[in-house]
This record gives C-alpha cells, structure tokens and sequence, in this order.
C-alpha cells in the first residue's frame, strides 16, 4: 500500500480555482479590490479561508501592496528593556494608535551595524513593513542615509542633527534638565555631579551639555562626569567612583530614574543621607519615583503622547499626507521631591 501524498500547501491559483475566478483578480481583491465587485471579493475572501491561504511577503513584495505594519528596529539587548524607563510607554502609545488604524509592529533586536542595516534592507525589501520608527539617536546614524536609499518612510522619536531628512517628534526637555540643575545651584551646591548615558547617543551628550553650560554660566565648574550607561548596575559603578574621590560631590544628577534609584542604594550603604548629605535627582519620572524613600526629583516626560504623535505622523507621511518637519515637543516637567531638597537646620526629617 503506497503512501499518501504529503498535502501541498495550498497557492493562489487554488484559490482562484475555488472562487471561479483568475489569479489576477484574487490579487486585486486581496489588495484593494480595485475593479472588483464586492460579491467577488466576499466570494474569493472566503475561499482563501476555506483553503487556509494567506499572502505571503514575498508575493507582497512583487505586487507593491502595503504590509499595515511599521517596523522599529533596536540595536541593544533585549534584557535591557526591562528597566527601560522610555520603550513601555513610547510602545504603549505606538500601539493604541496601531489597534485603531488596523496596523501592527514588527520589532526587531539587533546587535551590530551589519545585521542592522540588513534588518531594514529586509523589511522593507519583503514589504514586511511600510515604514519605520527611528529611537536611540546616535552622533552619526547612518540610519538616515539607509532609508533613504531605500525610499523608506521613517519618523525620528527624539532630536535628529540638522539636516536630518525625516520629520521628526521630540520631548522638548531641555528647559526642564535646565531648571532641576539651576535647583541644585540655587539649593548651594557647588560640586554636582551628572552620572550620564553612553556618549554614543544624542539625548545623553545632550542631557550632559545643558547639566554643564547650566553650572557654567552660574559661574562655577562642573562636577565629575561618569558614565552610568543608563542601567543600574552601571549607575553602581559610577556611583562608587564618585565616592572614592578624594572630595565627593554634594550633588549628583543621574541620566535617569533607574540609575538615581540605584545610586541611592549605593549612598545609603555608604552611610551618605540624601538629601542633606548628597542631592540626587534623575530624569524621567518613573512611576516608581514618587514612592522611593527619599522620594525622587526628576523630570517627568510623558513617552506615551510621544509614542502615539510619531506613530500618527508615519502612518500619515504613509498615506502620503504632509506632516510638520519638527513637530512641537511633548514638553517635560520638573518634579521636585524630597530627593534634592536640603532639611533646614531645626527642622526634622520625614
């Protein structure tokens, strides 16, 4: 008895045998229906269910149909996003503003230049996305002249040099970095610090250039710089450093929340008490924030709104709409808690 065939999977010309139409029309249906009556396009709908069918990107490729995805492609360990303070509430609003528009996001971890680039060569190639979402700003992201190359519709989440070709959305949050440094001056201190990101990344070289012009133009010198690379076992490590010099800093702006939160555990074992001993103040404003003892200064950005007006303004540069080429910033708040606020002398502290 000789075995059964093993069952082939099922092509657009069964479908189009099964609708009683031809492969050109199935295509065209499955695309727009351009031409098609919408009794043909219910008709061959259902036999593509019936035979378990599906497109697929390749086929997509060749026909120029939109894939409704967006793609945001990461080079950084996947782990990493899981103290992230930015990727939870900038994808939470990407996806609102997907579920509604019917789109989804393809997201993909990288680790290097090369398979970087050939991860946006292959999903926009294969029309496995319709454009990109563009985070983690480097000092020269060849990224802009990759897209470009390739047509590919992009949107900046952040601040992009001059020059650069895609519109762009950012926090606006330079006048409140300004303020919470102006705070700490304007509190006495004199030696503040700033455990910043890695210098590869613009908002970090950024955050670092405000905390030093700002100590500079109220006439004193900045404090030592050290690189936290917005972790907290990196925030550990500069924190250490710090301490170990021979005069401490009696203020330290961290780059963000997770590394404050981790620089104050690393003070408190040390025997320092924040704030009379050393200031601390981070960025972000992570929910956590409100509720560490000493509650923490920070900046509040909101990452959700930022998420959702990017997102907004791909699928319309999508459609083929115009869009601001800098769209105003979600602005940014100062928070000040009890983190960087000395106790006056006489007073008790809670």
């Amino acid at each position: 008895m000789s075995e059964s065939p093993r069952a082939k999977r099922p092509t657009i010309s069964d479908v189009a045998a099964r609708a009683g139409v031809s492969k050109g029309a199935v295509s065209r249906a499955l695309n727009g229906g351009q031409g098609i009556s919408e009794p043909t396009i219910a008709r061959i709908r259902a036999a593509a269910l019936e035979l378990n069918w599906t497109p697929s990107a390749a086929a997509r490729a060749v026909s120029g149909a939109a894939s409704h995805a967006i793609g945001l492609v990461l080079r950084r360990p996947a782990e990493l996003l899981e103290d992230d303070p930015f990727f939870p509430a900038f994808i939470a609003g990407v996806e609102g503003v997907l579920s509604r528009a019917g789109y989804a996001a393809v997201l993909r971890f990288v680790s290097d230049t090369t398979t970087e680039r050939d991860a946006y060569a292959q999903l926009f190639g294969e029309r496995r996305v319709d454009g990109f979402l563009l985070t983690d700003l480097r000092q020269r992201d060849q990224r802009f002249d990759w897209l470009q190359s390739m047509g590919a519709p992009a949107i900046v989440a952040g601040t992009p040099p001059k020059g650069c070709p895609f519109p762009s959305v950012g926090t606006g949050s330079a006048p409140a970095v300004r303020e919470l440094v102006q705070h700490l001056i304007d509190d006495g201190h004199t030696r503040i610090a700033h455990v910043s990101g890695p210098s590869t990344l613009r908002h970090a070289r950024r955050r670092t250039q405000i905390w030093s012009d700002t100590i500079r133009a109220a006439g004193l010198e900045p404090g030592p710089l050290v690189d936290g690379e917005f972790s907290a076992d990196g925030s550990v490590r500069a924190t250490e450093e710090l301490l170990a010099l021979p005069e401490p800093p009696t203020a330290i702006f961290y780059a963000n929340d997770i590394m404050a939160i981790a620089g104050m555990s690393v003070l408190a074992e040390h025997g320092y008490r924040v704030p009379d001993d050393i200031a601390v103040a981070g960025f972000d404003d992570v929910s956590l924030a409100s509720y560490v003892v000493p509650s923490l200064t920070t900046v509040h950005c909101d990452y959700r709104t930022m998420g959702r007006r990017a997102t907004q303004m791909l699928l319309a540069v999508i459609r083929g709409d115009e869009v601001p080429h800098v769209a105003p910033g979600i602005g940014a708040q100062l928070r000040i808690r009890r983190s960087s606020t000395r106790t006056p002398k006489g007073s008790s502290s809670n």
